[in-house]
């Protein structure tokens, strides 16, 4: 069975040949300026304008805990904008990763994988400002992506 592949270097310059799905987590409140997105829109302009759109038009779309948009910025390179986080980290004790929606949004993840015939791509999606835990993280990766057969890398930054 295939496993995570774990590299250095920027997800936002994923590795290999063929159609590549970028995917990471945003918030639930529409908000874009922390974290990994910052990388996202030094590259290209249309997740963020998309996402903010799709939050923006929230009323008459399924936006909401555990959905995907899937944002294609090149005809081999699509990012995937996850809601799983409930808000943002603020002095509380409380983390904003939501595990049953960043779960559920894998699963929308692996379906247009398998569909594109794409290769998966993140970040420790998660962990950075949505304060989660990779050991709970990466189980629903493996599940989700890795046991449909489905190519996952995941990049640590230098």
């Amino acid at each position: 069975m295939s496993q995570i592949r774990y590299v250095r270097g920027d997800a936002t310059a994923p590795q290999g040949k063929g159609v590549k799905v970028i995917t990471h987590v945003c918030n639930d409140l529409g908000g874009w300026g922390k974290g990994f997105v910052l990388a996202v829109s030094r590259r290209w302009p249309e997740p963020e304008a998309a996402f903010r759109r799709w939050h923006r038009e929230r009323a008459v779309n399924d936006f909401a805990l555990g959905a995907v948009q899937f944002v294609r910025t090149t005809p081999y390179v699509w990012v995937a904008n996850m809601v799983g986080q409930r808000g943002i980290r603020t002095g509380g004790k409380g983390v904003p990763v939501r595990y049953e929606a960043i779960d559920a949004a894998l699963e929308k993840v692996a379906d247009r994988a398998a569909e594109l015939e794409a290769t998966v791509h993140m970040p420790r999606i998660g962990c950075g400002l949505a304060g989660g835990r990779w050991s709970r993280i990466e189980p629903l990766i493996e599940q989700r992506l890795v046991e449909r057969g489905i190519s996952v890398t995941v990049y640590d930054h230098d």
